[in-house]
C-alpha cells in the first residue's frame, strides 16, 4: 500500500508539472515570479466576481483542501491508492477553473459596458465637468457594473482630493485592462493638459465597441469547439471517478500498469486539449497598466 502511495504522489506530481508547462511564460530577465504571476491573476479573477475580501491564499488552499478530502473518501470507499490520488489530483483544479469561468464572464460583461462609461465621460466633459467630477457622475448615471467601484472612487475623491491615487484605486477595484487603459488615458490627459480630451474618447470608444462586436461575434462562432474540448478532457475523469467509486474496479488500477494508463491517458488528454485551445484562442488583453 505504501508502494502504491508513492506512485500516486509521484502520478500527481507529474500531472501538475505537465499541466503548469502548458501554459505561455514570459522570458525576459525581469519578469516576476510565475507564483506571484499566478497570485495577481487569482486576485484579479477574485475582485471581478466580487469576492475582494477573499484572501488569494484561500484558493490554492480550497482546492488542497477539495483534493485531499475527495482523495481521501474515494480511498475509504475503494482501498486503491492510485485512481483515488489521481483523481483528488483533478478535482483539486476545479477551485481555480470555476473562479476562471466566472471571472471571464465577468470580463465580457464588462466588455459590453465600457463603451457606455467613455460615452458617459466624454459628455460630462462637454458639458463643462472637470475630470474627476465625469467620473464621479458614474456612480449616478453610469452603468450599473461600474457603478459600485465608482461611487468609492467618490468616496476617495471627497476625502483625499489626489486625483492620483484616486485613480490607483480605482484601477485595482476594477482589476480590468480595458479600465486600466481608460484611466492612464485620463491621467495623463489631466497631467499634461491635453485639448483632444473629446476626440480621444470618441475614438476609444468606437474602438471599443468594434472590438467588442467582433469578440462576440467570433466566441460565438468558437464556442461549440471550446466545449466539446472540454467535454472531451472531462468524460474520461469523470468515467474514472465513477468506476473509482467501485472497489472492484478501482483495484484494477491500483498497480503499476494502471498508472501508467492513468499518466498516458493524462498526458494525452492534457496536450489535445490544449493544441484545440491555441487554435480557437483569441488574443487576450493582459493588464500591463497596473
Amino acid at each position: 500500500m505504501s508502494d502504491g502511495a508513492f506512485l500516486g504522489l509521484v502520478a500527481g506530481l507529474g500531472l501538475l508539472a505537465i499541466w503548469w508547462s502548458m501554459w505561455e511564460q514570459e522570458s525576459s530577465p525581469g519578469r516576476r515570479g510565475v507564483i506571484a504571476q499566478t497570485m495577481d491573476r487569482l486576485r484579479d479573477d477574485l475582485i471581478k466576481v466580487g469576492l475582494d475580501t477573499v484572501p488569494t491564499a484561500s484558493v490554492p488552499a480550497l482546492s488542497a483542501g477539495l483534493g485531499v478530502v475527495v482523495a481521501a473518501v474515494l480511498w475509504a470507499i475503494s482501498g486503491a491508492v492510485v485512481p483515488s490520488l489521481t483523481i483528488g489530483s483533478v478535482v483539486s483544479a476545479l477551485p481555480v477553473l470555476v473562479l476562471r469561468s466566472a471571472a471571464r464572464r465577468r470580463t465580457t460583461a464588462m466588455r459590453e459596458v465600457w463603451p457606455e462609461a467613455v460615452d458617459h465621460i466624454n459628455s460630462a466633459v462637454r458639458a463643462g465637468l472637470s475630470l474627476p467630477e465625469a467620473l464621479v457622475q458614474l456612480s449616478r448615471k453610469g452603468p450599473e457594473e461600474l457603478r459600485p467601484s465608482f461611487a468609492e472612487f467618490a468616496l476617495d475623491y471627497q476625502a483625499s482630493g489626489d486625483f492620483a491615487s484616486c485613480l490607483d484605486r480605482l484601477k485595482i477595484r476594477l482589476a480590468d485592462p480595458v479600465g486600466d487603459r481608460i484611466v492612464e488615458a485620463l491621467r495623463i490627459t489631466r497631467d499634461v493638459g491635453g485639448t483632444d480630451l473629446g476626440g480621444l474618447l470618441r475614438t476609444l470608444s468606437a474602438f471599443l465597441r468594434e472590438d467588442s462586436r467582433t469578440r462576440a461575434e467570433l466566441e460565438a462562432r468558437q464556442s461549440w469547439t471550446v466545449n466539446a474540448a472540454r467535454l472531451a478532457l472531462g468524460a474520461p475523469w469523470i468515467v474514472l471517478g465513477l468506476m473509482a467509486t467501485r472497489p472492484e474496479a478501482a483495484q484494477a488500477y491500483d498497480s503499476g500498469t494502471g498508472l501508467v494508463v492513468i499518466l498516458v491517458g493524462a498526458v494525452v488528454s492534457l496536450i489535445a486539449y490544449r493544441i484545440m485551445l491555441l487554435i480557437a484562442r483569441l488574443p487576450q488583453d493582459e493588464r500591463v497598466l497596473r
